[in-house]
């Protein structure tokens, strides 16, 4: 097993989709960085899956959407809820949200349904919006982070985490082919890639196995690792597809893998 005291630590959490299956959670990724633990996109199951790597929600500093679909956005109410609840999981320090912009008012949305359920004070939760119109930065606890606008939603982004010793992971988020990734994954360590459909079965907004390697070649990055499998994904040479275009080390996310950046 990969030592915790790697660089950037990922657990896939889960590697899914909306589609219920038993080897699959929606989607969600731990990152552990610089002291830190992160989730990025927090689908159905995540919270399950946590505890299963060993992290509580109190452990957690930082949540990231890509952007508000509910396979990557269904466990957020689950989370606020259980962090009200007086069993050990009261958080002692804020909660950051970064997201793309229309986040605030879907979680004023979402608090209009739950009302105080969700609310765990102003003083503990602040939500930072990301520029959905172009490239975008905030620095959290010394580790940079950058963003990009990709092709899903009117609020969907992917992320570039810089580790302290100057390490670069890219999560894309669910997207089409994307200009702006290429960029925003140029040279990274690790691109975390959606590539929901096989060939022949594409549907706008996501990528094939072949459309992410493509990617992945463009930007040049020294590793990556394809994720959010539709069921028809298991069933096909999701490998092979890729090899067409990406000839770099290759990973196939699976619930629960660990992968360090060192």
């Amino acid at each position: 097993m990969a030592k915790a005291t790697s660089d950037i630590m990922v657990t896939v959490l889960g590697s899914g989709t909306c589609v219920p299956s038993l080897a699959r959670g929606s989607c969600s990724v731990l990152v552990e960085t610089g002291g830190r633990k992160w989730l990025i996109d927090s689908g159905a199951g995540t919270l399950r899956r946590l505890l299963e790597a060993g992290t509580t929600i109190a452990e957690l500093s930082c949540l990231f959407y890509s952007h508000l679909h509910p396979d990557h956005t269904a466990d957020l109410v689950p989370l606020l809820f259980a962090t009200k609840y007086p069993d050990g999981v009261t958080r002692s320090e804020e909660l950051t949200i970064v997201a793309g912009q229309g986040f605030a008012d879907f979680f004023q949305r979402l608090k209009n349904v739950y009302g105080h359920w969700i609310e765990i004070g102003d003083d503990m939760l602040r939500i930072i919006e990301m520029n959905t119109g172009g490239r975008d930065h905030v620095r959290l606890a010394g580790i940079d982070i950058h963003t990009a606008p990709v092709e899903h939603s009117p609020q969907s982004i992917a992320f570039r985490i810089t580790s302290p010793a100057g390490r670069h992971l890219i999560y894309s988020g669910d997207t089409d082919m994307s200009e702006s990734l290429v960029e925003l994954a140029r040279g990274a360590d690790l691109l975390i890639c959606e590539s929901a459909f096989p060939e022949g079965q594409r549907v706008r907004g996501h990528l094939t196995p072949a459309m992410a390697g493509d990617i992945a070649a463009r930007a040049e990055v020294r590793r990556l690792m394809l994720t959010h499998f539709y069921p028809a994904c298991d069933q096909a040479d999701i490998e092979g597809e890729c090899r067409r275009t990406y000839a770099g080390p290759l990973i196939l996310a699976r619930d629960l893998m660990r992968v360090p950046l060192d």
